[in-house]
C-alpha cells in the first residue's frame, strides 16, 4: 500500500530526544560531584529520564529511516533512497570522528587513538547502513524485513551478557571500539542496533497499516500495554523462561535487564506523542526534531571543547551547584538551538555535499 501520510509525532519525539540529550549532557558535564546523590529523588528521577534519551534516539532513527525506505519502493526510487541511507551512515560515521580530531594536539605532533573512540553517532551511521543491507536481501518481501527486524532485536538483546565485557585486543581499535568498551568507547554497535532494529519494526507497522481506520487506537493500546508489560514484567517472562528451558542466559539477561525496560520506556513515550500529535505539530517543535545532527554537532563543540580542547568541560568543570545547572542548561538549549536555527547549515545541504563529493571521488 503506497501512502503519503506524515508521521509528525516523529518530530516531536526527535525535538524531545536531542533537548533531553542537551540538557543531560550540560548537567552532568558541569554538575558538582557531591550533589550526584543516590538517594536523592530529584537527581534519581533525572538520572532515569536520562537514560532513555538514547534509546529514544536510535528507535525513532530506526523508524523513521525504514519508514521512508520502505515508502521509496511505492515510489520507484528505492535504489536512491538506498543510496542516500548509506550516504547519510558514512557522512555520520565521519563526523562522529571528525568531532573528536585533537586538530592542536595533531600540529605539534601529539598523536594517540582516543579520536578513534565510537559515540552515537557512529552507531547511528552504522545501524542505518545495516538496515539499508538488511532491506536490501528482502527487498521483494516487506513482512520478511518486519519479522527480521524484530528477531535481530529481540536477539541482540536476549544475548547482551555475552558481550557485556567483550575484550578484543588482537582486532585493531578501529574495528574492536565498534563492539567493546575497552578502550573507551561511549557507545557499541550492540546492543544499541538491537532499538534500531526495533524501530524499524514499528516503521513496518505504520506502513502497512497506518491508513486503517482504527489504527491509531489499536497502535496507542500497543504502545502503552507492550511498554508496561517490557517495564514491569520483562524481567519476570524472563525468569519464567529460564525456569522452563534452563537457559543460564535468560537468568542473566532477566538480573540486569535494562534494555527490554527501556524499551518499554521509549514505547511509553511514543504512546504518548502519538497520542497527542495533533497538539504538538507546532513549527517551533518541528523544526528542531529536523535539526537534531546541526543540534548536536553544535553541543558537542561547545560543551567538550571538539578541535580546540577548549570547551565547558575544559572551562568549568563540574564546578555548578544545582540551581544554576538547571538556569545554565535551560540557557545552554536556548544557545544551540539558536544557532542551529539561524548559522547552521540544514541536514539536507550537508547530505547534498557529502553525496557530490562522493561522486567527484568516484569520478576519479
Amino acid at each position: 500500500m503506497q501512502t503519503t501520510k506524515r508521521l509528525y509525532f516523529i518530530d516531536a519525539v526527535r525535538a524531545f530526544a536531542i533537548l533531553m540529550m542537551l540538557q543531560g549532557h550540560f548537567i552532568d558535564t558541569l554538575l558538582d560531584v557531591s550533589y550526584r546523590d543516590q538517594a536523592n529523588t530529584a537527581f534519581k528521577t533525572w538520572e532515569y529520564f536520562r537514560g532513555i534519551t538514547a534509546p529514544t534516539f536510535f528507535t525513532i532513527s530506526g523508524l523513521i529511516f525504514s519508514y521512508l525506505l520502505i515508502k521509496a519502493k511505492h515510489k520507484g526510487n528505492t535504489e536512491q533512497r538506498m543510496r542516500k541511507g548509506l550516504v547519510r551512515g558514512f557522512m555520520l560515521i565521519g563526523i562522529g570522528y571528525l568531532l573528536r580530531v585533537p586538530v592542536f594536539e595533531w600540529l605539534i605532533g601529539e598523536f594517540d587513538s582516543y579520536f578513534l573512540i565510537i559515540d552515537v553517532l557512529q552507531c547511528i551511521g552504522l545501524s542505518l547502513i545495516l538496515v539499508v543491507f538488511i532491506y536490501r536481501l528482502t527487498f521483494k518481501k516487506t513482512l520478511v524485513f518486519s519479522i527480521l527486524m524484530l528477531v535481530i532485536g529481540i536477539t541482540v538483546f536476549v544475548t547482551e551478557p555475552l558481550y557485556r565485557y567483550l575484550k578484543l585486543s588482537h582486532v585493531p581499535e578501529l574495528f574492536a571500539n565498534y563492539l567493546s568498551k575497552e578502550n573507551g568507547s561511549v557507545f557499541t554497535i550492540i546492543p544499541w542496533f538491537g532499538y534500531t532494529a526495533f524501530g524499524a519494526f514499528i516503521a513496518t507497522l505504520f506502513y502497512r497499516y497506518v491508513e486503517r481506520k482504527h489504527f491509531k487506537i489499536a497502535i496507542l493500546f500497543g504502545f502503552f500495554i507492550v511498554g508496561l508489560l517490557l517495564i514491569f514484567k520483562s524481567s519476570w517472562v524472563l525468569m519464567q523462561l529460564y525456569f522452563i528451558l534452563d537457559v543460564e542466559l535468560l537468568k542473566d539477561v532477566a538480573y540486569y535487564n535494562y534494555l527490554f525496560t527501556r524499551l518499554g520506556n521509549v514505547l511509553i513515550l511514543f504512546g504518548l506523542f502519538y497520542a497527542t500529535e495533533r497538539y504538538i505539530k507546532l513549527p517551533l517543535i518541528l523544526k528542531v526534531g529536523q535539526k537534531t545532527l546541526s543540534i548536536y554537532v553544535i553541543h558537542f563543540i561547545i560543551i567538550y571543547g571538539s578541535f580546540t580542547g577548549i570547551g565547558l568541560h575544559q572551562i568549568i568543570g563540574k564546578t555548578l551547584l544545582p540551581w544554576q545547572a538547571i538556569l545554565g542548561a535551560l540557557a545552554f538549549l536556548t544557545t544551540v538551538c539558536f544557532m542551529s536555527f539561524h548559522y547552521a547549515k540544514t541536514n539536507h545541504f550537508v547530505y547534498n555535499m557529502t553525496r557530490k563529493m562522493i561522486e567527484k571521488i568516484k569520478r576519479i
